[in-house]
């Protein structure tokens, strides 16, 4: 498990760039369904047909990361970017990026604190004020390598450590690729057509998934994500989302969507039944793929398992491989007990 999570992580996928995380899925899941294509947007779908309801569940989880992407190179090679997806200034200074296709490597930079004036020093710093250094010493050298409106991802490895814990980028949601193909690899026949979708944008604005859903059109839907897990020091404990090591978290509401009740019952029960340890997600903010799934037609049931994973939207996210099996384990039991009317 960890090795797969290893692959997935490693790869660049920023939103709209998410060709190599696509290529990656397919190769796993192929040999295990009935089809597998992608849709004019660039989401994937592995579909495993089932024994004859003409039910259909989707299970949803998206391919892409934060990121940056370059909008400028200046005479003296240093290159202007944007961030692709909500990412917190503070933790960009010096963290190395891999630039373009190739992934020439790069550090982002601002100018030193000892040239600083004072008041600059009081705030946070701006993406504005920042560039990514490739090594270049001049506008023709660095666009020999770079060209406008390629992509950057962290350069980030991924690592295991202390009780069963991992660091890597893009845990949000490769963590949630990696169940689906997990599940997918059991190699289940379900009463029931199974579509495992692998979406595209979520980090800017879940547009892949509005497409999923209009498409599939699924009696039920359940997103499997990576979310937000604040059980750190200088935190009040009132206001963790998640704490690490305690279960998948099942989500009530977010900012995005109201979970369908039934669903949240289903999987509650589920995992009661099996003695799986979960936790209500507590926070209300943020959102996610089913913020668009549950609108799509005429309204579709949808409901979110999270993995707690805490510093997301970073170079280092942190998880623990307890919460990641849980989540397999308690969505397998799910689907083998899920009875559609």
């Amino acid at each position: 498990m960890a090795e797969l999570l290893k692959r997935l992580t490693e790869v660049a996928g920023v939103s709209g760039d998410e060709g190599r995380v696509r290529q990656l899925i397919r190769q796993e899941v192929a040999p295990f369904v009935d089809d597998v294509y992608t849709d004019r947007i660039g989401n994937l779908i592995a579909y495993k047909k089932g024994m004859g309801s003409g039910k259909k569940v989707m299970l949803c989880a998206h391919m892409d990361e934060v990121g940056f992407i370059i909008t400028g190179i200046g005479e003296d090679g240093m290159l202007k970017f944007k961030t692709v997806g909500g990412i917190d200034p503070r933790v960009l200074v010096s963290k190395r990026v891999l630039v373009g296709e190739k992934g020439h490597a790069g550090v982002l930079g601002i100018k030193a604190i000892h040239l600083q004036e004072p008041e600059e020093r009081e705030h946070a710093i701006k993406v504005k004020q920042m560039y990514i250094d490739i090594g270049a010493t001049s506008k023709e050298e660095a666009s020999q390598a770079v060209k406008l409106g390629d992509y950057a991802v962290f350069d980030s490895r991924f690592v295991e450590f202390g009780d069963n814990k991992v660091k890597a980028k893009a845990l949000d949601d490769r963590a949630g690729c990696a169940v689906l193909i997990e599940l997918i690899k059991q190699n289940q026949r379900y009463d029931f057509d199974l579509y495992a979708c692998f979406s595209v944008q979520e980090e800017v604005g879940l547009r892949g998934a509005e497409v999923l859903g209009y498409t599939i059109n699924p009696d039920i839907a359940i997103v499997v994500e990576g979310t937000t897990c604040s059980d750190v020091p200088g935190v009040d404990e009132h206001f963790y989302t998640t704490l690490m090591g305690k279960g998948p978290a099942i989500t009530i509401m977010d900012a995005s969507s109201y979970s369908n009740k039934e669903l949240v019952e289903m999987l509650v029960n589920t995992a009661q039944k099996e003695g799986i340890p979960f936790q209500f997600k507590k926070g209300a903010s943020g959102g996610n793929d089913a913020g668009r799934i549950h609108l799509a037609r005429e309204g579709i049931k949808a409901a979110v398992v999270s993995i707690p994973c805490r510093y997301i939207h970073s170079p280092s996210s942190v998880m623990d491989l307890n919460d990641y099996r849980n989540t397999i384990t308690l969505i397998s039991a799910f689907l083998k007990g899920c009875e559609l009317q």
